[in-house]
């Protein structure tokens, strides 16, 4: 079992490290781009849909497996997975190499103080469960809805 602490830069304990490459603020609002680092074995955070936003994941290195309203669906180098708005999806890394994708996110209202309150949230859990209420208060404040 991973047992890694949040980070300031984004790391959710077990999952990823996330690197905003361009946001809102600097693309007129047009596309936000990070990429993340997930390791092997990861589970990232519940299933979601996003309110307000498209997401088009690369894969740049190692094997993503989205679960795409309950379908999975590997994201390798080079290829690609668009999820539209309202569709629940999830992502894990069920490979034998850290995956690192590269999301684009359409129009760029996300942004990474999203995920340092995420990861905030997280770290506060003191290596106990997280408290799955404020995280899902965090997830609907920033256009993100949990699925149960």
């Amino acid at each position: 079992m991973c047992r890694r602490a949040a980070s300031s830069e984004g790391r959710i304990p077990c999952g990823p490290a996330i690197r905003f490459l361009l946001d809102g603020d600097r693309s007129d609002g047009s596309r936000a781009l990070f990429e993340f680092d997930v390791p092997t074995g990861a589970r990232l955070p519940a299933a979601h849909s996003y309110d307000g936003y498209d997401e088009t994941i690369d894969g740049i290195r190692g094997t993503l497996t989205g679960t795409i309203q309950g379908r999975a669906i590997e994201v390798g180098p080079g290829e690609a997975l668009h999820i539209r708005r309202g569709i629940v999806h999830r992502f894990d890394n069920h490979g034998t190499e850290d995956a690192t994708p590269l999301a684009v996110v359409t129009p760029g209202i996300l942004s990474p103080s999203d995920f340092r309150e995420l990861a905030a949230a997280a770290e506060a859990s003191a290596g106990g469960p997280p408290d799955l209420p404020e995280i899902h208060r965090i997830m609907r404040r920033h256009g993100l809805t949990p699925a149960d």
